[in-house]
């Protein structure tokens, strides 16, 4: 029960805060919703199609799911939205079965924090919104986390007689866990296998395999038949579902892509792109603190993704990130997890950034870092503490305060102040099934 309640107590919170509501915040719908249900439906009946050039072009994956969920609840807004909110959930829960690997032997897991961060992902107004209509967003995220758990569940029963990249220094080496060969290689399968779906979904999931791919490369101190096997086991079905979409784009343009990649554009000179990246990075790293995304549906205009609490944890954490040995080798994945996150808004043009929806992925990462600097901090309060026992039990309840705090305020955030600017960055008053058959512009 112990195992179980965190997950059910974590699904019904996840629930009731994405569904509440779901069909006044946001009421109408936007042109971009329009278009993709009728890019979801152009597919029924039809043999699979990698890609689409429909709704300024879109791989597909993501609108096959949209397509059975119109064909089981029928074209309204509930159907087309329903999906994006149970990855919302989904991502929740497998975030938290992530953290639960990384901090088994640790403090913050036997503390609580570890269920704590998951908590934080739910109800920031960055991840709280994109659950809420029907963006490719939630969908990525859920097939990156599935593939990053595979992942560390494949390190966990490793048989290795060192630890892996992602090993808990704390305990014992995480190759301790005694499964069998075929055991431990079916999870390297199956996130090579969601890699290639996490391709195949939103634009910027196409470089997410860099990050378990770096990871497989620095464990492996020695090539030999075993370590090339473990290295296929993951390559091999990561390139078999990827193989229609890129056999597709060998011949064809991303539309989207040629659209948007800035640097591509032979008509901007070298000195307008220097210029133009030096402000997609300004832009982006200010986007935490200070001056978030001016798009109402992305968020409540200009107003930092982060609230003031959760982005100097953030902060702290960031910088701490190298600092740290017990979690150092963590710290660099999610490092290098939340750099890939950003690539993909910095390479499109500036007056587009910052971006909160291109950018969606770095939640994860941010949320970790946050209890990072938790970790940190606690460490460092304990340590100058006379009374360990006394002082770990406030440090930990002012935290637990602190955290209650900024969840709640960006709740309030969300629900009374960002939902008023949806009534004008959702323009689409009409009911769905009459909105894809209306001529709108956007």
């Amino acid at each position: 029960m112990k195992k179980i309640l965190p997950i059910i107590f974590l699904t019904i919170i996840s629930a009731f805060l994405i569904f509440y509501r779901f069909s006044e915040i946001p009421k109408n719908l936007t042109f971009d919703e329009v278009e993709f249900t009728k890019l979801a439906l152009s597919l029924n009946n039809k043999p699979y199609i990698p890609y689409s050039q429909l709704a300024t072009g879109h791989s597909t994956l993501y609108f096959y799911v949209l397509l059975t969920s119109l064909k089981t609840f029928g074209i309204n807004t509930f159907a087309l939205r329903f999906p994006a909110a149970i990855f919302g959930i989904l991502s929740v829960v497998i975030f938290y079965f992530i953290l639960k690997i990384i901090y088994q032997k640790n403090i913050l897991y036997r503390q609580g924090i570890a269920l704590s961060l998951p908590i934080i992902l739910l109800t920031s107004r960055w991840f709280l919104n994109f659950t809420r209509f029907s963006f490719e967003a939630t969908f990525l995220l859920f097939l990156e986390l599935m593939s990053i758990y595979f992942l560390l569940k494949f390190d966990e029963f490793s048989k290795a007689k060192s630890p892996g990249f992602l090993a808990n220094r704390q305990g014992p080496p995480w190759g301790c866990g005694g499964l069998k060969n075929s055991e431990s290689s079916f999870y390297l399968i199956i996130s090579g296998l969601f890699a290639g779906l996490a391709f195949l979904s939103y634009t910027p999931g196409r470089i997410f395999f860099l990050l378990p791919v770096m990871y497989l490369f620095l464990t492996i101190k020695q090539w030999n038949n075993v370590t090339i096997k473990q290295f296929l086991l993951f390559l091999i079905p990561f390139i078999i579902i990827i193989t229609p979409l890129t056999t597709y784009l060998m011949s064809n343009k991303d539309i989207r892509v040629d659209q948007q990649f800035f640097l591509k554009n032979n008509e901007v000179t070298i000195n307008e792109k220097i210029g133009g990246l030096w402000s997609n990075i300004s832009k982006t790293s200010l986007m935490f603190n200070f001056k978030g995304d001016v798009n109402g549906r992305h968020n409540y205009p200009n107003k930092p993704a982060l609230n003031p609490i959760m982005g100097i944890l953030f902060l702290i954490g960031l910088i701490t990130a190298t600092t740290n040995y017990v979690l150092r080798t963590t710290n660099y994945f999610f490092l290098f997890y939340f750099l890939i996150s950003l690539f993909p808004a910095l390479m499109t043009y500036p007056w587009e950034n910052p971006n909160m929806l291109r950018t969606f992925t770095a939640l994860p990462s941010i949320v970790y870092f946050v209890g990072n600097a938790i970790y940190n901090l606690v460490a460092i309060a304990t340590r100058l503490s006379l009374n360990k026992k006394i002082a770990k039990y406030l440090i930990f309840s002012t935290f637990y305060l602190i955290l209650t705090v900024s969840c709640v305020y960006e709740l309030r955030s969300y629900f009374k102040y960002q939902s008023i600017v949806f009534d004008q960055a959702f323009e689409i008053k009409l009911p769905l099934e009459k909105a894809i058959k209306a001529k709108l512009k956007p």
